[in-house]
């Protein structure tokens, strides 16, 4: 049986960015929001869903992962700001709160 895949960018709110790939989008991105995901996107409070792609297989999402891991920092700027150009959080679109719980401040 073969499942579906996305590949993603988390942000934090100083611009460090965070791809990853998984096959289940709105779980992923609330451990990403909750700091359960640990690691570099939890270390650097990567919270802020700026880009997903979708695909048909997760083998599919994992090769766009490592071709936008390969990128500069330029070309994945450019990539979200071609779909998202005014970074909002797209975890509203998934019906996930935007703010993660116990996180005070602005959504910008």
């Amino acid at each position: 049986m073969q499942r579906g895949g996305y590949t993603y960018i988390m942000s934090s709110r100083t611009g460090t960015l965070y791809t990853g790939v998984t096959s289940k989008l709105e779980v992923r991105v609330w451990q990403h929001k909750h700091g359960t995901f640990a690691g570099f996107s939890s270390k650097y409070s990567c919270i802020r869903l700026v880009h997903c792609e979708a695909f048909d297989s997760i083998t599919e999402a994992i090769d766009r992962e490592k071709t936008i891991k390969g990128w500069r920092r330029a070309k994945k700027i450019a990539l979200i700001e071609e779909t998202n150009p005014e970074w909002r959080d797209l975890a509203e679109y998934l019906g996930l709160p935007i703010r993660p719980l116990g996180i005070q401040g602005r959504n910008e």
